[in-house]
């Protein structure tokens, strides 16, 4: 097996002769390189071997395998006596998912120019390669399950030739035997049972095998038998050498051709010295040109959607491609039916290399043509929006949601385990932060890149699979990753604050004549367009101005602190609750104002046991009056339509609160909220009101609510 890397310049005088039949080869002043990935069998009578050309990055930046060791001195990986026996072990195995990653591609992009895929001519039976790879033995393992059907039916059917057979001698001895029409009929006959035999344990082990080969890599293999396989931990045991103990104690068992080849291929997969001479019936050429395509499809599948968001093209008006676009939950908000666009794009690197300027520009580029399309979408009259089309730009603040964007490149593992790992990277830039003004958060021109990098093993690994259930579950973990972080990242940059007008302010209104101070601080990301969220940077630059901003609301916001995404609803009724909205302490009591609300408490009001007993505390009005509310000093509660008092209003503010639907929905509404003082009693009857004399939501005076009493 030879293994080269792709894009190392290699001394052409050293790989030349291994790269026979391949074309486009870049050489330069004596040196060469090859821009493929994947699998190639050169058929040379001085080669006669496979050839891996494996991903770059396999190579750190000092142009080291394993960070140790040049790529000249693996070429020859079965002569080499460098690497030790797990990394040896690795390429074997990487060799194999790369392999499979680059079929799949294959079968996922029909029109596709970049791979080439060709039978080579086959090597003759009997002819021994130079070595057989890990890959080798797996695809002669499936090939011959699919070119074999008939030799296991003929094996099965001698097996289980007279099985159920009946055994007369042993029936007519145990059996209890009725007689019908002169004729004995046994009720328990006994049949011809026999025990596994060494051809059926071959068959057992060899399906186990391919089950594996199934599980693990991701090949679409028919499996047509009734056995129980061996699976999970006992295969395991198989792998760890019992499985070539076991096959050496049955092999003088077998004597066809079919058999013995059968067993040879079962002992080659594990034995996995990659020395036994398997004679493979599978000698393909698949190789993929600019293999950094295949990582932006690997990506994309495993993060991107198909469905593209809004009927937005991922192919732009300015001709630009974005890599990953997908529509997911907000920053800004914890309601999840909120989304907004992640704009993502895949880095195919060498471990160790930066981001350039011209990638960073792109990716600006990119988040503002989705923006302008956003606005088109509402503005123009060509494209119609749908009733369910998401709105960047909020009407009432005239601010802008944010956009996540990000990069996302390979790694490798310093383990070089396949395990699920996508972390902030660890390269000099982990962020990219451009902006035309300062302490704008909620501005279109306010744009974020973070950088990611993944574990390049376990995302092939997981495209090779092609499992769709596996690449669901890693899609949303990584997404709502994505969002955590860059929740986290401007978390750190700037204090994020909930507030909500106080009675009597019109917040819109207030806003717009404070425009010029609040612009790109204030956005309406809640269900609630009455609540706001405030963001203010951090910088110590921009103290003062935040300083002059947060007393400017505060004088008529209920303002808290509340982090982005979070929800406001809880933090601002506990503020408003300690701010209130004092009332005039009464002295004095003019019977005839109109100054007292009215309300009604059913029997399943969670308050109704207090309010029946004249001990109130708290009432929310879901359905805010259209009356004066400045004017109310008082609450008449109708308790199941009955009236026996009323209360002294302490306080009265603002607060949203869930309600459910007959149809088991969910929605957000803004309540009135009543903190109650003494309870005043007009006498010891209960009489009945509602609808009677008055309805809920009405402002009356006391000496109405006297009269209609004592009637």
């Amino acid at each position: 097996m030879k293994i080269l890397i792709e894009e190392y310049r290699y001394n052409a005088s050293l790989v030349r002769k291994y790269l026979h039949d391949i074309d486009e080869l870049d050489v330069v002043e004596g040196l060469i390189s090859v821009s493929y990935v994947g699998y190639y069998y050169n058929n040379s009578h001085d080669v006669n071997d496979c050839v891996f050309i494996l991903p770059k990055v396999l190579i750190d930046g000092n142009n080291k395998v394993f960070g140790k060791y040049t790529p000249e001195e693996i070429i020859d990986l079965d002569k080499s006596d460098k690497l030790t026996k797990d990394e040896r072990n690795f390429i074997y195995e990487f060799a194999v998912w790369i392999y499979r990653a680059i079929a799949v591609f294959k079968n996922s992009q029909k029109d596709t120019s970049i791979v080439r895929h060709k039978q080579v001519v086959k090597v003759g039976k009997g002819k021994k390669r130079l070595s057989n790879t890990y890959l080798d033995i797996l695809l002669s393992l499936i090939q011959f399950n699919k070119e074999n059907q008939d030799f296991f039916m003929f094996i099965l059917k001698n097996i289980h030739s007279g099985f159920n057979k009946i055994n007369w001698s042993r029936t007519i001895s145990r059996s209890s035997v009725v007689v019908q029409n002169n004729e004995p009929i046994y009720i328990n006959p006994v049949n011809k049972k026999r025990q596994i035999n060494f051809d059926e344990e071959l068959l057992v082990i060899y399906f186990s095998i391919l089950n594996y080969i199934s599980d693990k890599f991701g090949f679409a293999i028919s499996i047509n038998c009734n056995y129980d396989l061996i699976k999970g931990k006992r295969f395991e045991h198989y792998l760890e050498k019992f499985g070539v103990v076991r096959l050496h104690q049955i092999k003088y068992k077998y004597f066809s051709d079919k058999a013995l080849q059968l067993w040879e291929l079962c002992y080659a997969f594990f034995e996995q010295s990659h020395q036994v001479k398997v004679n493979s019936s599978l000698n393909e050429y698949l190789l993929v040109k600019n293999f950094n395509i295949v990582f932006e499809a690997i990506i994309d599948e495993l993060v991107g959607d198909k469905q593209l968001p809004d009927r937005l093209n991922k192919k732009q008006e300015d001709g630009k491609i974005v890599d990953h676009l997908f529509m997911w939950d907000s920053l800004t908000t914890a309601d999840a039916s909120k989304k907004v666009y992640y704009i993502g794009d895949s880095k195919y690197y060498k471990i160790g290399n930066e981001v350039g300027k011209e990638s960073v520009a792109k990716q600006y580029t990119y988040a503002r043509n989705v923006i302008q399309w956003n606005l088109n979408l509402f503005l123009d009259s060509e494209e119609q929006p749908n009733k369910d089309d998401y709105k960047l730009r909020d009407e009432v603040t005239e601010g802008y949601n944010i956009i996540p964007n990000f990069f996302i490149s390979a790694r490798m593992d310093e383990k070089l385990s396949y395990v699920d790992t996508i972390d902030r990277t660890d390269r000099k830039k982990k962020q990219h932060f451009q902006r035309h003004f300062n302490n704008r958060l909620f501005d279109r021109d306010t744009l974020l890149i973070t950088h990611y990098d993944v574990n390049f093993l376990f995302v092939v690994s997981l495209y090779a699979r092609n499992n769709a259930s596996q690449k669901q579950t890693w899609k949303t973990k990584v997404r709502n990753l994505f969002r955590k972080e860059i929740q986290q990242i401007l978390a750190d940059k700037y204090d994020f604050y909930a507030m909500t007008a106080k009675p009597g302010i019109d917040g819109q209104q207030f806003l717009s004549e404070n425009f010029k101070d609040v612009i790109g601080k204030v956005y309406t990301p809640f269900a609630d367009k009455q609540v706001y969220s405030l963001a203010l940077d951090k910088d110590k630059q921009f103290s003062q101005e935040n300083e002059k901003v947060y007393n400017l609301l505060d004088s008529h916001f209920h303002i808290v602190k509340c982090d982005i995404g979070q929800d406001p609803t809880t933090l601002l009724s506990k503020q408003i609750g300690k701010e209130g909205y004092p009332h005039q302490s009464i002295t004095s009591i003019n019977k005839d104002e109109r100054c007292v609300l009215t309300g009604y408490i059913p029997k399943s009001d969670s308050q109704f046991a207090y309010f029946n007993e004249g001990k109130g505390k708290l009432f929310d009005m879901k359905y805010i009056p259209t009356i004066n509310l400045m004017a109310v000093k008082y609450f008449m509660p109708m308790v199941d339509g009955f009236v026996d008092g009323y209360y002294e209003v302490k306080s009265m503010s603002f607060k949203t609160i869930k309600e459910q639907s007959t149809e088991g929905q969910v929605k957000e509404m803004v309540a009135l909220h009543l903190s109650l003082g003494n309870f005043i009693k007009i006498g010891e009857d209960k009489v009945f009101f509602y609808k009677v004399k008055m309805t809920a939501g009405q402002l009356h005076s006391i000496a109405k609510i006297e009269e209609d009493y004592a009637s």
